[in-house]
Order: C-alpha cells, then structure tokens, then sequence
C-alpha cells in the first residue's frame, strides 16, 4: 500500500486492518469552512507527495461567486498541498473503504500559503510559541437536527422525533429529548468512534432538535480539524436518518441560535503550568491581560466570529447569545465566563462565536485577540456580576459594520497576515451584496401592499 500508512494515526490504520483501502479524500478547508479537494483511488495516492488546486477555491463566496478585486495572481496559479498524515480519518458513511487526510497548502516557493485558513491558525500558535506558551482550546458545537428542507422559500422546522411528534423546544438537559433522535446520536457516536475522535458529552440544548456535542481540550490545530471532520460526519449521520444537521447561526425564527463556545487556557511550555493562575491558586496578572485583550479586540473580529448576515440574527437579547464584551464567574449572561474549575483548569470561555464560522479562523480570531491582550499588559473591566443581557449591545449589528470595524485592525491584520484580511474582508463584502439583493417574505407580506 505504501510506506505512509506507517505515518497515519492507529484508529485510520485500525479501519483499513484486513480491508482493501479503496479511495482517500484529499482536503483542505476554504474560507467557509467547506472541504474542498480531491478524490482519488488509493494506489494513486500512494505514488505521488503532493498535488495541485488553484489558488482561486479561497476567492470563491458562500454562494458560488468570485471575488474580482483579488491579490491573487488573475491566471490562478496553482498551490501545493501536501498530506497531513496525522489528520487521516475514517470515512465511515462511503460505500467502500476511504480515508480522508487534511493538506497542508504551500505556494510554489514552499511556503505555507497564507490564505489558507489552517495556515491562519498555525500563523497565530507560532506567535504563543515564540512566548515559550502552548495555547489549549475546547470548543463546544451546537447544532440543530432539522427536517428536510429541500425548498429554501419554505421555513425550517424541527424533526419528527421517535414518538412520531415534532421535537419539542425549551427542553434543555432532557434525556427523553435527546432520545427522541436517539439513532442519530447514535451514528455520531459510531463515526466518531471509527474516526479516532473523542467526545466528552452530548446533551439536549433549548432549540427544537438542539443539540451540544463537547470536545475534550487540547491543540487548537488539532481541535479544529476535529471540528471540521465532525461538521462532516454530524451531517452524514443525519442523512441516514431523514433529517439534516445545520450549523447555522440562527436557523428557526423564534429559537436560540447555535454558538461554538471555546474555552481558552495558557500553559507554559517549560513547566506545564498554566499561566492563568499563580502558586496560590489566584487568577494571576497574565490571565487579567488575556481577558482584556479579548474585551478590546474582539469587536475587531467579530466580522470572523459571525461571518455570514444571518450569524447577527443569534445577538438578539434574551435569546441565550450574549451581546456584549463583559467578564464574569460562572456568569452565563456575560460574552466572558470564567467557569467554575480547579486552579489548573483555570480558563476563560468565549461565548461571542457561532457555530456557522470556519473553526480554524473561529480558534485564531480568538487567540489573536488575547495574544494582544499579554502583549498590551492592559487590564479588564470590573468583574460583571449581575444580568449582562440587560446592558446596551457591544458588537456590531450586522456584517457590513462588522467589517468596517474589521478592516481598520491593522494589529489583528499582523497577527493573522494582511493578504488573508484583505481577501477575507472582500468575500464577505461580495456575501453581503448578494444578500442585499435578495427580497425577503417579510418585505413581500408587509409591504407590498401597504406602503
């Protein structure tokens, strides 16, 4: 088969024990988070280090479109991708024995491409390692189980559960719930278990269908790849069961949105310590610049965090999203929350990102954010102690101020490289002009005859 299959985890070497591997999915994830890449029979794989796609899969919308103001060289040259075998997995929905493997994208000089959103992040870790630190991340998934929704006009409603009845909302932590589309979870598990991912828990959230999958903490390039093969295999498992699995921002009218809350620790690479604590087990001066830097820049980032015009549909008060840049203990309202832990496990959790944004630029965004905050050494705002939802809005409303606000950070513009902002910024800009053109039921029903 090839010496590389010596290279690949044991869970991707396990799946293919015995077995004829037939195809390995070749991918890289664009800007929106969707794997793009090749296909091809495993012998192939097995002869060639490397492939090519052109530069021009990170100019291209949501929607299909593409960007004409661009860095990138107008002939679409070609980029490198090189395999990652530590990120081969098992493709457990294919009809015949496939692994998938995340590349590595470099230009024709053998340099990471920049770009790349999985480039993005290893830009920022590099940052924290030059400190001596090892940033650690936990990210939780939200996600809505829905019924087919094959007609975009039509609203999305929740599934048919077990019981034949629609799945109820306002249920959160309820096992009956959750069982209610038991067989789905139950796929997710065996996927995951095949995949060689691990997941500390799934519980029933507050949406109709609803649900949390908990990631264990680790290495933020690590965790996003994982989040990236799980968005995959939620959605496969769903299909087995004759229901999507959406991970937007705000899919139902009238239900709390989905987030992908990350849980952000510092350790000092030396001593394994984490450095948001001091001997005497108290929140230590590093920890205090880290939530600051979060409270000054995250405005700036927030056109990554909440990428698309529906992501500000989640911000609206008393809908379990926070609104605001707040700090505070065990304090659910607040866009901060230090949950409660032992001294080791001291970290803070970003609430503010939702589940519709590119994991690997989601983790980096963030980290940026509190990279500059150890740098500047600046302090936070007074802890938040009572109901933060009942404060004015802190972020941006909508995308395109969200960008203006993006556009500006030439600090953040360092850390996570100007070519990726520039390009970044003029997607989004492109997404929010074809929305702009779009007529919505709302405008049709209470105008057109009216005004």
């Amino acid at each position: 088969m090839g010496e590389w299959i010596n290279h690949i985890p044991e869970p991707a070497q396990e799946y293919i024990r015995n077995r004829r591997l037939d195809e390995v999915e070749c991918l890289v994830a664009d800007l929106s988070g969707i794997a793009r890449g090749k296909a091809m029979p495993a012998n192939k794989f097995s002869k060639q280090a490397y492939f090519h796609l052109p530069t021009s899969i990170f100019t291209q919308s949501i929607t299909g479109d593409w960007m004409d103001d661009t860095l990138l060289n107008q002939i679409e040259p070609d980029m490198v991708l090189r395999p990652d075998y530590s990120t081969a997995s098992a493709a457990p929905w294919t009809g015949d024995v496939t692994l998938q493997i995340i590349h590595d994208v470099y230009d024709q000089n053998n340099v990471l491409y920049p770009v790349a959103p999985r480039n993005v992040l290893k830009r920022v870790i590099a940052l924290y390692q030059d400190l001596g630190l090892r940033p650690i991340v936990a990210p939780e998934m939200e996600f809505f189980l829905v019924a087919p929704n094959i007609d975009p006009n039509q609203p999305i409603e929740p599934p048919m559960g077990r019981s034949g009845r629609r799945v109820a909302a306002r249920q959160s932590y309820s096992m009956s719930a959750i069982d209610e589309y038991g067989p789905v979870i139950d796929d997710i598990y065996d996927f995951a278990e095949m995949q060689g991912l691990e997941i500390d828990g799934i519980l029933q959230e507050g949406g109709s269908g609803q649900v949390e999958l908990n990631l264990q903490h680790g290495d933020p390039l690590r965790l996003a790849d994982e989040v990236f093969y799980y968005k995959r295999l939620i959605r496969e498992a769903a299909l087995r069961h004759n229901c999507f699995a959406t991970f937007m921002a705000k899919p139902i009218q009238d239900e709390p949105g989905s987030a992908m809350h990350l849980h952000h620790s510092v350790v000092d690479m030396k001593t394994g310590k984490n450095i948001f604590v001091t001997p005497d087990g108290q929140n230590s001066d590093v920890f205090m610049h880290f939530i600051a830097g979060m409270q000054n820049h995250m405005p700036e980032v927030i056109a990554i965090m909440a990428p698309y015009v529906n992501s500000y549909r989640r911000y609206i008060r008393d809908f379990a999203a926070p609104i605001n840049l707040e700090w505070g203990v065990d304090n659910r309202t607040t866009g901060l929350r230090i949950p409660v832990s032992d001294t080791d496990a001291r970290r803070i959790e970003n609430r503010l990102p939702g589940m519709d944004v590119n994991p690997y630029l989601g983790i980096a965004a963030s980290l940026a954010c509190g990279y500059l905050g150890m740098i500047e050494k600046r302090q936070p705002r007074p802890q938040f102690t009572e109901d933060a939802h009942t404060i004015e809005q802190e972020l941006p409303n909508n995308l395109y101020d969200a960008l203006d606000i993006f556009d500006q950070a030439t600090a953040i513009h360092e850390i996570l490289h100007p070519d990726f902002c520039h390009i970044y910024s003029a997607i989004k800009r492109l997404e929010y002009t074809a929305y702009q053109q779009v007529i919505s039921p709302w405008e049709r029903e209470h105008l057109l005859m009216n005004v």
